[in-house]
């Protein structure tokens, strides 16, 4: 979802020649295939076939597969994109090869070590020649961990750029008549983080939370691969399948699920990227986290960090038009990747790169 759009801010200028690697550790062959053809991106330059594992194992593998495609096909410039796992093993490719790394995304932070995603956000931003962060909080976390000032951009929300360019797309799309939502208020969940699905006892937590809030009203239930299968491990498929206010579906494409967002009247999730599509929107937002890397979600937009037992009084908060009103971060409109490319562009013609650190790199 992030690449698309500076993938095509780039390829529409003359100065350089953008090209794609799907590491493919989101192994997912109808998703992933549904997002490039959704977000019309070419077939990828390469393609890692890293797939499921460790974090370990995803990270070892996409270093050793990544460095080989870099000596075959070395780019002048890395471009690593959010905090998954291969985000970490790209940027430590090109840092010890000596290719610029930029990192889109940067500077986000939980404070939660536990969280695997962080890590690699700290990994990444360490290593980074170029941060293209989301939000001007993004920039004081960098700031504060010693990083340079002349390294950091704000660029804005590419998520936003993702979501404008398909949003005629999204408006006609008929997933709500698929599903036969008709007019009545409905809920979309989505959830997918260990921390929520790995643990039979608080998945059941959650599963029961839902259930109880499709008493109050519609639960969609977009249900991704790992938390299907972590549901049927544990037991718990069933009371999620045999509730009938909850519409259970298989993995949306980015056009069908933002359909739903747009029209619903409060996404459950544990999913960063949610939070920032319904901070835009205006739509609230459960998030089910302890913690978040996108605070701004919270202090200026439509999100909270709640529980699963407090998701009843949310539901019901929202129905009685009692959630609060949120407001769009600033450059969350539509044109981060025109900056990010712009900013590139211009590391570029004054030679920035050439010498970033002692070892004349």
């Amino acid at each position: 979802m992030k690449v698309a759009p500076l993938y095509h801010a780039l390829a529409d200028g003359a100065w350089c020649s953008p090209r794609i690697v799907h590491t493919g550790q989101h192994y997912d062959t109808s998703m992933s295939d549904a997002f490039f053809r959704d977000l019309r991106l070419p077939e990828p330059a390469h393609t890692l076939e890293i797939g499921s594992g460790t974090h370990a194992e995803q990270t070892g593998r996409t270093m050793i597969a990544y460095e080989g495609v870099c000596h075959r096909d070395r780019p002048d410039a890395i471009v690593v994109v959010g905090d998954v796992n291969a985000t970490a093993a790209c940027a430590m490719v090109g840092a010890k090869l000596w290719i610029p790394v930029v990192h889109l995304e940067a500077g986000l932070r939980s404070r939660d070590r536990r969280m695997p995603e962080e890590i690699n956000r700290l990994v990444t931003d360490a290593l980074a020649d170029l941060l293209w962060t989301p939000s001007l909080d993004a920039n004081a976390n960098l700031l504060a961990e010693g990083i340079p000032a002349q390294k950091i951009e704000c660029i804005g929300n590419i998520m936003i750029d993702s979501f404008e360019m398909l949003r005629a797309k999204i408006a006609a799309a008929d997933t709500r008549g698929r599903l036969a939502l008709g007019t009545a208020p409905f809920a979309v969940v989505t959830l997918h983080r260990p921390s929520n699905v790995d643990a039979r006892d608080k998945l059941a937590e959650l599963v029961q939370a839902l259930v109880q809030v499709s008493r109050e009203l519609t639960v969609v239930f977009a249900i991704h691969p790992r938390t299907r299968k972590r549901l049927e491990d544990f037991g718990l498929l069933t009371a999620i399948t045999g509730t009938p206010a909850i519409r259970v579906t298989e993995p949306l494409s980015y056009i069908q699920f933002m359909n739903l967002v747009s029209h619903c009247a409060i996404a459950i999730t544990d999913s960063g990227g949610v939070q920032e599509e319904t901070t835009y929107l205006g739509v609230p937002c459960a998030t089910l986290r302890e913690n978040t890397e996108r605070p701004i979600t919270v202090t200026e937009g439509t999100n909270r960090l709640l529980n699963p037992s407090d998701l009843v009084a949310a539901a019901k908060e929202v129905l009685a038009g009692e959630w609060p009103k949120g407001r769009r971060p600033a450059l969350w409109d539509g044109h981060a990747a025109t900056r990010a490319a712009r900013s590139l562009h211009a590391r570029f013609q004054r030679n920035d790169f050439r010498i970033v650190d002692g070892f004349g790199r």
